[in-house]
């Protein structure tokens, strides 16, 4: 069992790995980087200033997307001062010498170029396919610790933990000298318990939501902020839509006048707010399970019905549904229920008509989820039932008499569904993805339409960190569903399987 485990984990860490570094290396080699900028409004507006501050954005924008090393020009000085301290932003050849001088100095082939209208230095460095990968990998695991905060402003920080109980952030582990103040902390919010020690950072995204990291676009709320009552550190009570659990550290000569008045001199003054609607993630998963759940009662009954009854009018009739809804495009049968839900059944058509604090928002979703999903699981487990019907423990049971509904129910069903519950973990976990087509045609804010979104902007960021995501979530439900497997029937040895 161990050497299972080991080898599945081992091969989990391969796949992972070959599929999200051949996307990246794709996207990052195959698409130009200037096609990000086609939808981005911003960038729009550059285009009628001066070419400074163009291409002062652009260079910003590419070092962010992890294309490039960029210093600006006081960047550039600060680190200009390590060859020379008499250098200056000012325009003259002893300057330009300078930099030149410690860009050779340099092993990472640092360019110093100048600003077309004002002439000011900068300096970029292109960095290499391989080196951009590696990083990606360097930071995508980011574990907070005391030693995480280095300000100047505040040498003395005090660094550690401690376990506080209070009016501000109740009963919670808090840090100091971390990013995150709280990091283990309890509150009324599904799972109840959270943490902020171990993060995944998949980059920032952009053009849309720019500034953002890919995890907060996918994890954080959506739509409007709520706000409620705040009790601040120093003591001043609020109504604000803040989420006090987020507080991270920001130095105080950062910080301004009004965010003083609220927290005083805790430098863990950067927070973020709780919103209306649920995260993409939340959306997707909360759809995709119930769907799950719907097949799953409807469809394993249906199918033992039909293998029970075979070449009866119950299986032929519904061997003739399953067909008939695998036959028709996916597409055309979401269109279809669309339409007789809004039409006959007043439901919305869009998922934006009601939005996501109403109910009645997710029933057509759910169901066409349901209808679209249901034919694999009846198709499959019938063929299961009627693979088992002619196995020499069925004939054993009906020569001791036993009823063909007590063999059906008791002997068939428990061996034929194996294989069934071994997917369960990664249609459940592959339910966070979304469903593409059925959310993109409700307008559902989830991870089902964001992939498609990013790939049409070209977010390329964003598309890595969901193909990271997607990838690593179905992995990990193949790995559940063998070891649940052996719960069910412990006469299954997966060493063999690994041969």
């Amino acid at each position: 069992m161990k050497g299972y485990i080991l080898g599945r984990l081992l091969r989990s860490f391969i796949s992972i790995f070959l599929v999200t570094t051949l996307t990246y290396m794709m996207i990052f080699s195959l698409i130009p980087r200037r096609s990000v900028f086609s939808v981005d409004p911003i960038y729009s507006s550059k285009m009628t200033k001066t070419q400074d501050v163009r291409i002062d954005y652009e260079d910003s924008v590419f070092s962010h997307m992890g294309y490039i090393d960029y210093l600006d020009s006081k960047a550039l000085q600060n680190k200009a001062e390590q060859v020379d301290k008499s250098v200056s932003v000012a325009i003259n050849k002893k300057n330009k010498n300078i930099y030149n001088k410690w860009a050779k100095l340099q092993r990472d082939r640092w360019k110093i170029k100048q600003f077309p209208t004002s002439k000011r230095f900068y300096a970029t460095r292109e960095i290499p396919l391989l080196e951009r990968v590696g990083r990606f990998y360097s930071r995508l695991i980011q574990i907070d610790h005391p030693w995480r905060i280095h300000d100047k402003d505040n040498p003395n920080l005090k660094r550690g933990y401690k376990i506080s109980n209070d009016k501000i952030g109740g009963f919670a582990l808090v840090g100091s000298g971390t990013k995150y103040k709280y990091q283990v902390y309890f509150d009324k919010h599904f799972p109840f318990i959270h943490q902020n020690i171990v993060h995944l950072y998949l980059g920032e995204s952009y053009p849309s939501f720019s500034g953002w990291e890919v995890m907060d676009v996918i994890a954080n709320g959506q739509g409007q902020t709520v706000a409620s009552k705040v009790t601040f550190p120093t003591g001043k009570k609020q109504i604000s839509p803040i989420n006090i659990h987020t507080a991270q550290y920001q130095s105080l000569s950062k910080v301004d006048s009004i965010t003083k008045a609220k927290f005083g001199k805790d430098p863990y003054s950067k927070t973020d707010n709780f919103y209306q609607d649920p995260s993409m993630l939340s959306i997707s998963f909360r759809m995709g399970f119930i769907s799950l759940v719907i097949v799953y009662i409807l469809g394993v009954p249906l199918a033992t019905a039909m293998a029970r009854f075979k070449s009866s009018w119950i299986d032929k009739l519904g061997t003739g549904v399953i067909t008939l809804l695998i036959s028709i495009p996916s597409l055309a049968v979401i269109y279809f229920w669309r339409f007789v839900g809004s039409s006959f059944f007043g439901l919305p058509d869009l998922f934006s008509t009601l939005g996501a604090q109403n109910v009645y928002s997710y029933i057509l979703p759910i169901i066409i989820l349901a209808m679209i999903n249901i034919t694999n699981i009846v198709m499959w487990t019938r063929r299961y039932m009627i693979d088992q019907q002619s196995a020499d423990y069925v004939k054993f049971a009906r020569a001791k008499g036993l009823s063909e509904r007590e063999i059906s129910k008791n002997h068939i069903l428990k061996n034929a569904i194996i294989p069934i519950v071994q997917g369960i973990p990664s249609m459940i976990i592959l339910t966070i993805q979304g469903a593409t087509m059925t959310e993109n045609i409700f307008v559902v804010p989830g991870m089902g339409k964001m992939l498609p979104d990013a790939i049409i902007i070209h977010n390329n960021s964003m598309v890595v960190g969901l193909v990271f995501l997607f990838t690593l979530l179905a992995v990990a439900g193949v790995f559940v569903g063998d070891l649940l497997m052996i719960m069910i029937d412990p006469r299954i040895n997966l060493r063999v399987r690994t041969c």
